[in-house]
């Protein structure tokens, strides 16, 4: 699931009413859609904001969250 890289994640709006997990690697970096990182994704859980699982598998492999 990780490669040994840590980055940062936040959450931003996705234009409704909820939020979508995004990543970089690099703090200089734009920010991108969880789903451009196939070599961290995981599909989503029903019910759960997009990209709640992967959130929760980086977060436990030491990813830093940016508010």
């Amino acid at each position: 699931m990780t490669d040994g890289q840590r980055g940062e994640m936040t959450w931003k709006p996705d234009g409704t009413a909820g939020r979508i997990l995004h990543l970089r690697i690099k703090p200089f970096e734009p920010w991108r859609s969880y789903r451009e990182f196939p070599q961290y994704f995981l599909p989503d859980t029903p019910g759960k904001s997009q990209g709640y699982a992967t959130f929760v598998s980086l977060l436990g492999n030491g990813w830093k969250v940016i508010n």
